[in-house]
């Protein structure tokens, strides 16, 4: 038996039945895979980044460009991530509660954005609204502009990230059952009360834990959103895309600068990811100790 096994806890079947050395391997291989790809890329961005002094380093950040493009960055997260954690409640209710025609057909299509590649996904918006496009003209004639603009870097974050909220409260929704619901009902709550008295306090961590991961995917998104931006510098551009051309002009300390704000926003996201994930067992280390 392993001499990992705390007191009072039964050993696991890998205590019993896997060797010391197992572990050790396991292990090593794990640690020596995250080193190599996460630790060891995480340095690099912050040495190259700082490699000229910090003078250079907050000039690369504040440069207008920069600024431009962090903007851009936060207003396509500011409105993608709303509007689905409302799509990822409402599609998700549906899901766990109810029991309807095309139910199946629905998780297919939440999961869609999983299988298809983002550079298609941005080619679907040229296809419907670029110029040959099915509103195309439509679009020009009322000086509408949706491509090679905020519109259309927004729609393009949004199809992205829109499985994140979804797909975390689904499972958790459906585990939970409908019996605390369907008693608030029978008390006399109205549907609005039974939501916010009853199914919000079960779900608000699985709900803030999909907003994370959403967030993250919306302000680091890069294939999609190249596909529609134009690339139009100081405009059009968002933070991947400003490292991208900040890279392929060599400027390697500003590419790297902007590339450490986005690294940044990785390791709080990991932070909390981490802090949501203890709260979710202990939330259902409570649940199953009430049951």
């Amino acid at each position: 038996m392993s001499t990992s096994t705390r007191r009072g806890e039964l050993p696991t079947v890998s205590d019993v039945l896997e060797p010391a050395w197992v572990r050790w391997v396991l292990l090593t291989v794990a640690l020596g895979f995250l080193t190599l790809f996460l630790f060891v890329p995480l340095v690099a961005v912050f040495t190259e980044a700082l490699r000229k002094g910090w003078e250079t380093y907050v000039e690369a950040i504040i440069d207008e460009d920069a600024i431009s493009a962090i903007k851009l960055t936060l207003i396509a997260a500011g409105i993608a991530v709303p509007l689905n954690l409302v799509f990822g409640v409402a599609a998700s209710w549906a899901v766990a509660k109810f029991e309807f025609r095309g139910k199946s057909l629905l998780l297919t299509l939440i999961d869609l954005p999983f299988s298809v590649s983002p550079v298609i996904s941005g080619l679907i918006y040229v296809l419907m609204f670029g110029a040959q496009g099915w509103f195309g003209e439509w679009l020009a004639a009322n000086d509408i502009k949706i491509l090679f603009a905020v519109p259309g870097i927004v729609l393009a974050t949004i199809f992205i990230t829109f499985p994140f909220v979804a797909r975390e409260l689904i499972p958790l929704m459906q585990a939970q059952g409908s019996e605390e619901e369907e008693a608030a009902v029978v008390l006399g709550a109205s549907g609005w009360q039974t939501f916010f008295r009853v199914t919000l306090p079960n779900i608000k961590w699985g709900l803030l834990y999909g907003v994370i991961l959403c967030n993250a995917r919306a302000m680091g998104e890069f294939g999609a959103v190249s596909v529609v931006s134009g690339h139009i510098r100081g405009e059009t551009n968002t933070m991947p895309l400003q490292v991208e051309i900040l890279y392929n002009e060599y400027n390697f300390v500003a590419a790297f600068a902007v590339a450490s704000l986005l690294a940044l926003l990785a390791l709080v996201t990991l932070a909390l990811k981490s802090f949501i994930e203890w709260r979710l067992h202990e939330s259902r280390a409570d649940d199953d100790t009430h049951n």
